[in-house]
């Protein structure tokens, strides 16, 4: 067997994209679509609770540098975790609840307007990502029925460190594109629960619902996400743990989770519109 050889069979498995004609993630998917449809509630917390114990892996949508649909459950981040859930829930809702709808649904969900065109149309805020879904009518921001006020957001971050993402190290020319899509972020009104007030509005937050951990790093919007679950008295919340190194039922609830990371200023919240 040659390098050349095995090297195109590892680039094949670890991911599957448009152009593939055998993906090793269809299996996850159909499986996970009929468990989802044989359950009462058509709920986030089904493909959530599948992918338990699914290893986590950062930046998988950044292996081509030709941007491009990328479907890999068996390898997750905090986003791709979210993005996958809510593209299972909307496909076993659809007519054509198959893998080809699920390709489909995950691409409109990634991308700006379901659009791909280039690295800039993704939605690589998570802040944008909501705009943009809500824009679509596939979600619903909760926020500020949730308790949430005005958030002071300013994001740069992906403009003024280009070095930190591997495409726009390469090609600098689209720094400017996505200091473009910052500026239209930026002159949005965003909302958020503060940290000090998760306690006495948890109450309204509902098993499935999705929630992002604002931070006060310079230049981003969303550290983090996850998926809301509610166990008895507790809210808690299933995500994919860079500490763990798999997707997890958090131990600590949701308010001692915040009030413990320093850099945590509090949450957004929204839900897939039924």
């Amino acid at each position: 067997m040659t390098i050349k050889y095995l090297l195109f069979l590892i680039l094949l498995f670890p991911l599957c994209t448009w152009g593939q004609t055998v993906c090793p993630d269809r299996q996850i998917v159909e499986d996970i679509l009929n468990e989802i449809k044989g359950n009462k509630e058509h709920s986030l917390l089904v493909p959530a609770l599948h992918l338990l114990n699914t290893p986590y892996v950062a930046s998988t949508l950044e292996i081509n540098d030709d941007e491009q649909l990328i479907v890999n459950l068996r390898e997750l981040d905090c986003m791709t975790f979210v993005d996958n859930c809510i593209a299972l829930q909307l496909t076993a809702q659809s007519d054509s609840a198959d893998f080809n709808r699920f390709r489909k649904n995950l691409q409109t969900i990634r991308y700006r307007k379901g659009i791909i065109n280039g690295y800039p149309s993704r939605l690589h805020y998570t802040s944008d990502w909501i705009d943009d879904n809500v824009k679509k009518g596939l979600l619903e921001n909760k926020t500020q029925t949730y308790g949430g006020i005005i958030c002071p957001l300013y994001v740069d971050f992906m403009s003024t460190h280009p070095e930190s993402y591997p495409h726009l190290s390469k090609h600098p020319e689209e720094v400017e594109m996505m200091r473009e899509v910052e500026k239209a972020i930026n002159q949005r009104t965003h909302y958020y629960i503060p940290k000090e007030k998760i306690s006495e509005n948890e109450r309204l937050i509902q098993t499935g619902d999705i929630i992002c951990f604002v931070t006060s790093v310079k230049g981003l919007d969303i550290s983090h996400l996850g998926i809301a679950y509610r166990q008895g008295e507790k809210l808690t919340f299933i995500h994919a743990s860079s500490t763990a190194k798999k997707v997890i039922i958090n131990q600590e609830s949701l308010n001692d989770y915040c009030q413990k990371i320093k850099s945590n200023k509090g949450l957004m919240i929204v839900n897939v519109r039924n």
